[in-house]
């Protein structure tokens, strides 16, 4: 099942499901309202979502209009929490080595609570203050729950996946090597994310859901050309895991996003990067200084998810816009 969220002037949207073509979208008002409400009520109100879905992927659901990415905002434009891991250790490791930083802890995921209140649709400009800030994209997956129980093992941590969506996770690098400095972690340094207008359940993904891990290529577009299209598979902790070392000590609630953290793959010369900060990386450990610069006012960046039926998620499509004077 697809469901996604139609701006129509409120804070959280109106909740829809959309065809598994992305084609088309019927409303489900009558059985949740936005959601949020659907996750609280999971186990009731996806039967009877699913029952619709059939009807619109068939062709014979009565009030389908077609699917219009424009006219959607996140799948959850706002949500009780946002918390990020950082599953992909070969991006932890490039870092490390280029910028002679202390090693991390590799036996449990790293993990931050970033902004939750806001996540932005993956088609609006996004406006920072300051090039100089160092504007960065990253590309992630990321899944939602419904109710998490503290303590929750990773087994048992599979079944409250509900949802897998695609997520941009703006950085601000210069910023952000500041905040790392003070020991206390990010706020300035981490903005709204974006999201790609579509959230799925995890049987949409078939045989490449697998160990809590969605085994597809996350394609980068930047600056004309691909950038990248590492594997979300190479997660060194699934999913899972990561619910469950963010639960240990506290019950999540539905609504709940956990990002994978940008995705990387050993064989970066190969499938690139999901982010500029490793590009640099790379560039600084091989050639002995990053030449790729951060991202500047009027540029955009594309992400995507696709499988033989097409878009999986659609497209996170993005323009940067620096409002203030650099």
């Amino acid at each position: 099942m697809k469901l996604a969220t139609l701006d129509d002037g409120t804070r959280d949207g109106c909740l829809v499901l959309v065809s598994r073509d992305l084609g088309a979208i019927l409303a489900c008002d009558d059985v949740a309202g936005t959601l949020q409400e659907a996750l609280e009520d999971w186990d009731r109100v996806s039967r009877l979502l699913a029952a619709m879905a059939e009807r619109l992927d068939h062709g014979g659901a009565a009030g389908a209009r077609p699917f219009d990415a424009g006219a959607m905002k996140a799948p959850l434009p706002r949500a009780w929490q946002w918390l990020d891991g950082s599953a992909f250790s070969t991006h932890g490791q490039l870092m490390q080595l280029a910028y002679d930083l202390p090693p991390v802890p590799s036996d449990i995921p790293l993990m931050y609570q970033g902004l939750s209140h806001r996540f932005a649709a993956g088609h609006e400009d996004m406006v920072f203050p300051s090039a100089a800030d160092g504007i960065d994209f990253e590309a992630e997956l990321a899944v939602i729950v419904d109710d998490v129980p503290q303590g929750v093992s990773p087994e048992e941590a599979l079944g409250h996946i509900r949802l897998v969506m695609l997520v941009n996770d703006w950085s601000l690098r210069v910023l952000g090597a500041a905040e790392m400095r003070t020991g206390f972690g990010w706020v300035q340094a981490k903005p709204a994310c974006s999201a790609a207008p579509v959230a799925v359940t995890p049987d949409e993904l078939g045989d490449r859901w697998k160990d809590g891990r969605v085994h597809l290529p996350v394609m980068v577009h930047y600056q004309g050309g691909r950038f990248g299209e590492a594997d979300a598979g190479c997660m060194d902790f699934g999913f899972h895991e990561l619910i469950a070392h963010a639960a240990r000590t506290r019950a999540l609630c539905a609504g709940t996003i956990i990002g994978s953290g940008t995705i990387s793959n050993p064989a970066y010369n190969v499938v690139g990067s999901s982010c500029i900060a490793e590009r640099r990386a790379i560039e600084k450990i091989e050639r002995g200084a990053p030449h790729t610069p951060f991202m500047q006012s009027g540029e955009a960046v594309r992400i995507e998810v696709r499988q033989r039926r097409g878009s999986l998620f659609g497209a996170i499509d993005q323009r940067v816009v620096v409002a203030g004077r650099d």
